[in-house]
């Protein structure tokens, strides 16, 4: 994941209306839907921690792994503070590389979308198969082309926090949205600091995910539209894709 640098300082308090209890919860559902264990985990673009936080402490042993040194630094003053037990490794998801195998993989908010090519999606895919138990399971939510289309489309959006002031505007070309933030940060002294900071997004197609799960041995248990167990709907903004390992296509690291 490109981006995220002056975001990280400030994301915390930006993002301040997702619920990561429920979503942990829900992705523990589906773990326990598709016949997984509370085993190894690994949190794919954990980003600051909070979901690989609220994972731990539902009795996963938690890997959060990020590209972004400044998320996982954040991330990493979360856990000085808890003292939770979770593992956090600087890595750039299409080269995951890990000590032995997982028993699940989760990746939230959107996280797979800023892989802005094909290539890398499947790549990133293929390495968190390539570490999976045989029944291993991998939960993720992605974007949708409705949402790109629609909501972020070439839109501008506003947040005004008490610490933190964020422009941020889009500007999307077919199924990839460019996102330039001007960020403007309140310091102890009452000023604020101005910061910049860019990513993009690419939607995926139902079709494009299904063939990149199949091609790297997994099977598909189900797509819902987040955070429920519904079927996906024409407007759904945001889909679960859940699945499971079921034969292996690449040899295996040993544990």
């Amino acid at each position: 994941m490109s981006g995220y640098s002056s975001f990280a300082y400030v994301y915390d308090q930006l993002i301040t209306g997702v619920d990561y209890e429920k979503i942990g919860a829900y992705f523990d559902a589906c773990i326990a839907r598709a016949g997984g264990q509370k085993g190894i985990l690994l949190d794919l673009g954990c980003g600051t921690g909070s979901l690989s936080m609220v994972m731990d402490r539902l009795g996963y042993d938690v890997i959060g792994v990020d590209g972004s040194y400044d998320m996982l630094g954040e991330a990493m003053e979360k856990k000085a503070e808890t003292g939770q037990d979770i593992l956090y490794l600087a890595q750039d998801m299409t080269e995951l590389d890990l000590y032995g195998t997982i028993d699940a993989a989760v990746s939230s908010l959107d996280s797979l979308n800023h892989l802005v090519t094909y290539e890398d999606f499947d790549r990133a895919i293929g390495r968190t198969a390539l570490f999976m138990a045989p029944g291993g399971v991998l939960v993720f939510d992605v974007n949708t082309p409705y949402k790109h289309r629609e909501v972020l489309g070439n839109n501008t959006f506003v947040y005004d926090k008490e610490e933190a002031y964020c422009v941020w505007q889009n500007s999307t070309e077919g199924d990839l949205t460019q996102m330039d933030l001007d960020l403007f940060v309140r310091q102890e002294d009452g000023n604020y600091t101005r910061m910049e900071d860019s990513f993009s997004e690419r939607a995926y197609s139902h079709e494009e995910i299904v063939d990149s799960l199949t091609r790297h041995g997994l099977e598909l248990v189900g797509v819902f539209d987040a955070w429920t167990f519904d079927p996906p709907r024409p407007d759904s903004e945001r889909l679960v894709y859940l699945a499971k390992m079921v034969h292996s296509v690449q040899s295996r690291p040993k544990p």
